[in-house]
């Protein structure tokens, strides 16, 4: 495996978030690792948006729509940096895209030079099951360079 210069930390805000940084960190402890925290806010929402609007004020429109959720998201993860992070968070970048999240992390993987990709194995929705047809699962197919999956011991542990 070649030296890993930066890496992709997928957060989605969800209880499994922290982990998934936690996990970066690991990693990459004292070296000279840039972390990327990536956040996709999904198409499918920008969508919705755009089948309401007529119904909506004239000043709530898809552009507007897409800055303030990614001002929240940026300021979601800055605040989650600074109560978990802050001693790492030199080396903490954050990135917040519009589009599929698969997608979106595969483009973010070629356009952001990424060695790694670091992603919890369940996400927002947290359904029961695999990971069959989830991002992860996609990310984990296509993906041209390494994905770490992220698991909680507690919840995926065997039962004894």
């Amino acid at each position: 495996m070649k030296e890993i210069n930066k890496v992709l930390v997928c957060v989605d805000l969800s209880e499994f978030s922290r982990e998934t940084i936690e996990a970066a960190l690991a990693l990459t402890r004292g070296q000279n690792t840039e972390i990327l925290l990536f956040n996709v806010i999904n198409s499918r929402e920008v969508e919705a948006v755009k089948i309401v609007r007529p119904y909506l004020h004239e000043e709530y429109n898809v552009e507007n729509f897409i800055k303030r959720v990614k001002e929240e998201r940026q300021h979601l993860i800055e605040e989650m940096i600074k109560e978990h992070f802050l001693s790492d968070k030199a080396q903490m970048n954050i990135l917040v895209r519009v589009g599929s999240p698969y997608r979106a992390i595969l483009e973010a993987i070629e356009t952001e030079n990424i060695d790694l990709v670091v992603i919890a194995c369940k996400g927002r929705s947290n359904l029961i099951g695999t990971l069959h047809g989830s991002n992860a699962e996609k990310v984990f197919r296509h993906s041209q360079v390494p994905v770490l999956s992220v698991r909680n011991r507690k919840r995926f542990g065997r039962n004894q």
